[in-house]
């Protein structure tokens, strides 16, 4: 071991005294939405600077609330880009928040969505209970952490508590509709399309979409659980149908899907992309969105962010589901059948796969 008094180790803690207190981050990326901070500074796009003072008079009764204790919150957050602080030129110990565009992202848009219920979804009681466990998913992964620490998978255990199945259902709505959009504006591989199947399409939010802005698309198929296609609303040109995609799944020019194969071990995701093979005509194409991982590890905030995504996976929803790199998402298609592959890039977490039959 090298002299403790180089920079080089002074460097070292440093770092590891920033990880390791780094639960502080998503602890207070949780209160800040808790406290509706970002709608406080927002207010329909004026974002000006604010004192803790004047935040917690605008989130909570006259008079209530420790203003010091929400600044030292403020301030740490800022130096993680997610409000930017002002300091007063007359009095330095004032300091003033407004958001940065990372902070935009929490404040309510005109649909009513943010990314702020996505925040408190993945910060749930029963979440947080099974993240010391994640070595658990090493010592035996035939198990996921949150099934040791709940008594039950993720998805059933969503499904007999109402208020977090509606969370989850709202985050995915804050984080799905802006990527829709993307896809939109930056993907023609649904030009020519005439039926088109969703795979897990949940309410129909992405079809609907879809549909208005590709009129070709003549016939939406949105397919899920039963029980989830039951309380799916009525959509012009959408018909819901309820299945199994590891039984069937109904035919169509192309399928789509949108974070699916993540959660599924690479056994489960030939099987299901097996079933799309088989429900395509010859030309047809699977058009899967998922995150997709760098060959490369490196320090950007997009490799950061996609790898902790995994770890997510790994520790909520399936021990051995993943995120997958290009090169693995190929031979998955290979191994079911699907002999063309094309990535597309355009959005800087998720990837357009493209799987033609």
């Amino acid at each position: 071991m090298e002299d403790e008094t180089t920079d080089s180790r002074n460097k070292a803690r440093l770092a590891i005294l920033e990880l390791a207190n780094m639960i502080s981050v998503p602890m207070s990326l949780n209160a800040v939405v808790r406290l509706n901070v970002a709608d406080a500074i927002w207010q329909g796009g004026v974002n000006a600077p604010l004192s803790a003072s004047q935040i917690l008079e605008r989130v909570l009764p006259s008079g209530a609330g420790d203003p010091e204790n929400l600044q030292r919150i403020l301030r740490m957050l800022s130096s993680y880009g997610v409000f930017a602080e002002h300091l007063s030129d007359a009095d330095a110990s004032e300091r003033k928040y407004s958001l940065t565009e990372t902070g935009k992202t929490l404040a309510t848009d005109s649909q009513g969505l943010s990314y702020a219920p996505y925040v408190l979804q993945h910060h749930q009681d029963a979440l947080m209970r099974a993240w010391p466990l994640v070595h658990e998913a090493v010592v035996d992964s035939t198990s996921e952490p949150f099934v040791k620490a709940n008594g039950e998978a993720a998805y059933s255990y969503y499904g007999k508590k109402p208020e977090m199945n509606g969370l989850m259902l709202k985050a995915m709505s804050g984080v799905s509709v802006p990527f829709m959009k993307a896809v939109l504006e930056g993907y023609n591989g649904f030009d020519g399309i005439k039926r088109l199947v969703d795979v897990g399409g949940s309410a129909g939010d992405c079809l609907r979409m879809i549909l208005q802005k590709h009129p070709n698309v003549v016939e939406g198929i949105n397919f899920d659980l039963p029980e989830v296609v039951a309380k799916a609303p009525s959509i012009p040109g959408v018909t819901h149908v309820g299945g199994d995609m590891f039984k069937s799944i109904p035919g169509g020019d192309a399928i789509f899907m949108k974070w699916i194969l993540t959660t599924w071990t690479d056994e489960e995701c030939k099987v299901i992309m097996e079933n799309c093979y088989k429900a395509l005509l010859v030309g047809g194409k699977l058009i899967a969105c998922e995150p997709v991982l760098p060959e490369k590890t490196d320090d950007t905030h997009r490799t950061r962010a996609l790898l902790e995504g995994d770890i997510f996976v790994m520790t909520i929803y399936r021990a051995k589901g993943k995120h997958r790199t290009e090169q693995e998402f190929k031979k998955l298609g290979l191994s079911a059948g699907f002999p063309h592959f094309k990535p597309f890039y355009f959005d800087y977490f998720y990837t357009v796969l493209e799987f033609q039959k």
